[in-house]
């Protein structure tokens, strides 16, 4: 993929700050009118640059319970990765180095729920030798706004 330019980057910041804000108003911040505005948003979510949604709280929602999960993995962890990523309940998956081979990230409806994705789910997933899971007990900051380089 080739790299972002100065103005794609100015509006990615434009959206990171306010994801509804207008495109004519992000056009005279970044020196673009509307409609060149609109057409690289949409080459930016087509390239999976970005994504524009709404952020919420599970909780209010109805999600009772998050975790994360640190998952040991015997053999090749794309596969993995990929099987974890295909699961509903399952809103991250990083392959990482350190103590674990993969991280996900779960939201699930209830204590009871996130029993039956770890057992039924995660565990049965080839290569997955063991687990390690960490309950949310309060949510303190979640943001997106890390702005660009």
């Amino acid at each position: 993929m080739p790299a972002l330019d100065d103005v794609s980057k100015a509006i990615i910041e434009q959206l990171q700050q306010d994801g509804r804000r207008p495109y004519a108003r992000i056009g005279e911040a970044v020196g673009l009118s509307e409609a060149a505005v609109r057409q690289r948003v949409q080459r930016l979510i087509d390239s999976g640059v970005m994504q524009i949604v709404a952020v919420t709280d599970p909780m209010e929602l109805g999600f009772a319970r998050q975790a994360m999960i640190g998952l040991h993995v015997d053999g090749p962890l794309e596969p993995v990765a990929d099987a974890l990523a295909e699961m509903p309940e399952i809103e991250y998956v990083v392959i990482t180095a350190g103590g674990f081979d993969i991280l996900v990230e779960a939201v699930c409806e209830s204590d009871q729920h996130l029993l039956e994705v770890l057992s039924e789910k995660i565990r049965t997933v080839p290569g997955v030798r063991s687990t390690e899971t960490f309950v949310y007990l309060k949510l303190r900051k979640q943001t997106y706004s890390w702005g660009v380089r």
